[in-house]
């Protein structure tokens, strides 16, 4: 059942070393905050799961928390390389970590296969394709009605999920537009789930056809992280800072440069400092502020 608390609290509660932790966000509401409370806390040993990993899972592997990565695709969308993965890969800085590719269709339906409680996901792919030669997760199976042969992958269940959301009601329901990816799948499938969100109301007011509600019974704990999403964007309340993207190919290419810049930007910050990317509430819900609904 749903929780409100201080980020703080909501990452030392529900993530521990050696944890399986997806943070979930497909270009779009990527829980940045959340993850760097958990860089803050020093999580060691995580394995970590994220279709399309990106900047957050650069700092997060570079910061020595996890050991290993299950992914489809991974870069810093539309610039290039994650550094501090291929340090961490290539080199074993700080760290060695082992890696588990996928496609996207497979961490997909994983993630729907570990929401519904089964073990395995079964569909149509991985046909032609080289990846199950270096990846003993992708099996084969038999149709017993058809007879026809279909990829089959291990179900995704994550010890804990960290998504960012929108808004939260104060009943702890949470609502989720735009761009919605894998992140009701991904808190459905985990035994426990942290959810950011950029605003608490009494009512979620109109909703898009696409919008998602998590009832507050599937979440866990909820921390109110204005701007916790940044430099991804949150849809109707900031845009992605396509800058810091940019920029985070000089910053991630030297270690002696990244651990300054995640010294500064990182370990000596709080949530607090998201807030400055984002602007003044203007949803149509009715806005209100429950304890702790920021740190």
């Amino acid at each position: 059942m749903a929780s409100f608390v201080s980020l703080q609290e909501a990452v030392a509660a529900n993530t521990r070393d050696g944890d399986i932790v997806a943070l979930e966000g497909f270009t779009h509401l990527i829980p940045f905050a959340a993850a760097h409370e958990v860089i803050r806390q020093r999580r060691r040993r995580l394995a970590l799961i994220r279709m399309t990993p990106d900047l957050i899972y650069d700092q997060l592997i570079g910061m020595g928390c996890a050991d290993r990565l299950v992914f489809s695709w991974v870069g810093n969308p539309g610039v290039g390389s994650l550094h501090r993965f291929r340090d961490a890969y290539e080199h074993g800085w700080p760290v060695p970590i082992a890696i588990e590719e996928h496609s996207h269709a497979a961490m997909a339906n994983a993630y729907e296969a570990g929401a519904a409680g089964l073990p395995l996901a079964v569909f149509r792919g991985y046909l032609g394709v080289d990846l199950p030669k270096v990846n003993p997760n992708i099996r084969q199976v038999t149709c017993p009605f058809t007879g026809e042969r279909l990829a089959a992958v291990p179900a995704i269940r994550p010890d804990v999920a960290v998504i960012h959301a929108l808004k939260a009601d104060r009943a702890g329901n949470v609502l989720i537009e735009g761009i919605v990816g894998v992140q009701k799948e991904a808190v459905l499938a985990a035994k426990r789930s942290v959810v950011t969100v950029e605003e608490i109301v009494e009512d979620f007011g109109t909703r898009s056809t696409n919008a998602v509600i998590l009832p507050s019974w599937t979440v866990g704990a909820i921390a109110c992280v204005p701007g916790g999403a940044h430099p991804s964007y949150a849809h109707g309340y900031y845009k992605r800072d396509n800058a810091f993207y940019k920029a985070w190919e000089a910053i991630s290419r030297d270690r002696d440069a990244f651990l300054a810049w995640m010294k500064a930007n990182v370990l000596e910050q709080g949530p607090e400092a998201f807030a400055v990317h984002a602007p003044p509430i203007h949803s149509a819900g009715k806005s209100a502020q429950p304890a702790h609904a920021a740190e």
